[in-house]
């Protein structure tokens, strides 16, 4: 799977799932670390989904370097919660 993601004025390109876990929350939290393609080198990435599939809902709760402070939250992407 490629897939390409867009964090802080970069162009990061999806290399693979380094590692996934689930957490049963109202709904799963995946905890999930990726690798990436940034400038044609591989940063480790960290990154948390919420998903409640009987509600059609996803949501990237934070996504952040994996020995670093969030890139960004749900907040920052004017998401509302609880709606």
């Amino acid at each position: 799977m490629i897939g390409v993601m867009f964090v802080q004025n970069s162009l990061l390109q999806f290399a693979r799932v380094v590692k996934a876990k689930e957490q049963v929350v109202a709904g799963t939290m995946y905890h999930l670390t990726l690798e990436a393609i940034d400038s044609g080198k591989k940063h480790m990435y960290e990154a948390k989904v919420w998903v409640k599939p009987w509600m059609n809902f996803k949501q990237l709760e934070e996504f952040k370097s994996a020995n670093d402070v969030p890139v960004f939250t749900s907040s920052d992407l004017g998401v509302i919660r609880g709606k």
